[in-house]
């Protein structure tokens, strides 16, 4: 029961008691509307350099799941360690049962080295959240101090990255993967659609490569300081091969279109955010977690909106309008979310399908 505060950019503070590592941490302070999927969310390398409140209140009474393996990788995670930098709940639940269980979450925080602080009011401190927006913040753990930290002013990509070449699967339709921090179940779900997924850096360069699709993932910070990545993809865009990008896959897909991106105040980072595919009636559910968005109005005149935020009708993802490359700022593969929208990857295939046959 160690004493721990958790202390806000504008003075703010919260004390509460220590689970997971013993350590101060600073990082950005935002917050996750899930019910279930904890394990998913701290592994999403798109929470790099963050700290993460969970605003539904008991948190590790079903553990975390056992490290087994399938197409190698984790088989319950997103990637193969904790991303965020600190954890908030309301109330860590010290037992826990679940048919799956390997350990507790505090046994894992402490193998990963990341803290967290409970018995706090997360409800308190995701109203000045929504009212302030994302803050930076500091967990400080036995008057430990530490200074402020903006991730958002580093290549956090750069971080999440792998650093060499990986193949996955061995199916019909090769797929170019640019890992920006890609989850795992982008690649599981491309795998089970007969593909064979070639994972490569972040900067890597994409024309000593030959594939069917190309495909650019989600990933942590500020879209413009991966300045690569646009730039392989303006010479993307000059060939017919399909392109697909989720999230930060969607702001940088923008980038390399001549669009601009912004900070959003709050960010989406929650399980049920509606959408509307633009021009048609159709709304759909999906999962998100981005603090970047794309400038609608500055999307050029041979690129179209594709999908709108029906909460604050910011950009959900765009399309060429005449070559098969399109973008969604929501994540289709969302594990531990609703899956509404995994058919976009099924219309990425045959997207596919129809230019190699």
């Amino acid at each position: 029961m160690n004493k721990i505060k958790l202390i806000l950019e504008n003075g703010v503070e919260f004390s509460g008691y220590s689970f997971g590592a013993k350590k101060s941490i600073a990082g950005e302070v935002v917050f996750n509307t899930a019910m279930t999927g904890y394990p998913e969310s701290l592994t999403d390398p798109s929470y790099k350099g963050q700290i993460l409140v969970a605003t539904y209140p008991l948190i590790g009474n079903y553990g975390v799941p056992g490290k087994g393996e399938e197409n190698s990788m984790l088989k319950f995670y997103e990637s193969d360690k904790i991303q965020v930098s600190g954890f908030v709940v309301s109330d860590y639940s010290e037992e826990f049962s679940h048919w799956n269980a390997d350990k507790s979450l505090h046994d894992w925080m402490v193998e990963n080295e990341v803290p967290g602080i409970y018995g706090i009011d997360t409800r308190e401190l995701t109203k000045i959240l929504r009212e302030k927006g994302s803050m930076l913040g500091k967990i400080i753990f036995d008057n430990a101090d530490v200074d402020f930290y903006d991730p958002n002013r580093e290549n956090l990509v750069n971080e999440v990255s792998i650093k060499e070449k990986q193949v996955y699967g061995n199916g019909k339709h090769k797929i170019l993967l640019i890992d920006c921090g890609v989850k795992n179940n982008i690649i599981r779900n491309l795998l089970k659609r007969n593909t064979t997924v070639i994972r490569v850096p972040w900067d890597y360069d994409i024309t000593q490569e030959e594939y069917d699709g190309l495909f650019i993932s989600n990933g942590p910070g500020n879209p413009e300081k991966c300045t690569k990545t646009v730039e392989n993809l303006k010479t993307a865009y000059n060939n017919e091969e399909p392109i697909f990008g989720i999230c930060l896959g969607n702001q940088l897909m923008a980038l390399a279109s001549g669009a601009k991106t912004y900070k959003l105040k709050y960010g989406h980072r929650s399980h049920n955010q509606p959408v509307l595919r633009v021009n048609t009636s159709k709304a759909y559910i999906s999962s998100q977690n981005h603090g970047f968005a794309v400038d609608n109005h500055s999307l050029h005149e041979e690129w179209e909106p594709l999908f709108v935020n029906l909460n604050d009708n910011t950009n959900e993802g765009f399309k060429h309008k005449s070559k098969p490359f399109f973008s969604t700022q929501f994540h289709p593969e969302a594990s531990s979310g609703p899956t509404d929208t995994e058919f976009l990857f099924d219309d990425f295939i045959e997207m596919v399908k129809k230019l190699k046959g």
